[in-house]
């Protein structure tokens, strides 16, 4: 079986888009998605729709969460904070339900898909040394585990090797973004896993950045998350 898993959506309908219909083109018989349909964009209930339409299941992420009122916006940055207020707005009665109704992990295929970490997944930890890395390998049993939550794409392995994934090495997979990566690279970012023979891939799709930002503007959301579109930070 070939799964799409796809993150951090942030209700950026153009990436959305442009990944599924790449994902189109590669067999894919599963698509999943870990989390954080909403916030930054300026189409959260039509990715939420969208989700609800193409993937098997979606996940609960800290964005998700706290559009409908069960994570505090307190720990959230300004521009985060600002984004969520005007996503809890505009937020339909069918999305609020189908994010209420979202898991925070999921094992499935000796795969553990979770948006932040494994451990005490809903305290969105947030996985970028070594150390909490380790903490995280502690609280999966399966052969891989699927992260996103930081945007930032990579694969860690148990033996500690970083972006040199191979198949039967139990490992920490982080697919990044979809609708705002911050790896220096703009283009859209997702993983596909082949079950069968183990393999793992990043792919990158550019989309319309140019109709993504322009929705934001109009609708009144920070410039700045427009603008951090175009440099992929």
């Amino acid at each position: 079986m070939r799964i799409a898993i796809i993150s951090d959506i942030h209700a950026n309908l153009s990436a959305f888009q442009a990944v599924l219909e790449y994902i189109d083109t590669k067999g894919v018989d599963e698509i999943v998605c870990l989390g954080d349909l909403v916030g930054y964009g300026a189409f959260p209930n039509e990715c939420v729709e969208l989700a609800r339409e193409r993937c098997t299941f979606s996940l609960m992420g800290n964005h998700d969460s706290a559009g409908i009122g069960l994570t505090s916006i307190v720990t959230f940055n300004r521009l985060a904070a600002d984004a969520i207020r005007w996503t809890q707005a505009q937020l339909n009665e069918e999305s609020k339900s189908y994010l209420k109704g979202l898991k925070f992990i999921i094992d499935r295929d000796d795969a553990t898909f979770v948006h932040a970490s494994p451990c005490e997944p809903e305290e969105w930890t947030y996985i970028m040394d070594g150390f909490v890395a380790g903490e995280a390998f502690d609280n999966f049993v399966t052969s891989l585990c699927f992260i996103g939550h930081t945007h930032v794409p990579f694969t860690l392995s148990e033996d500690g090797l970083l972006n040199q994934y191979e198949p039967g090495v139990r490992s920490l997979v982080n697919v990044g973004s979809v609708g705002q990566p911050r790896d220096g690279n703009p283009d859209a970012a997702f993983g596909l896993l082949d079950t069968a023979t183990r393999e793992y891939a990043l792919h990158r799709v550019p989309y319309d950045i140019k109709a993504a930002a322009d929705a934001i503007n109009s609708a009144g959301l920070p410039k700045k998350l427009a603008d951090r579109l175009f440099e992929g930070n």
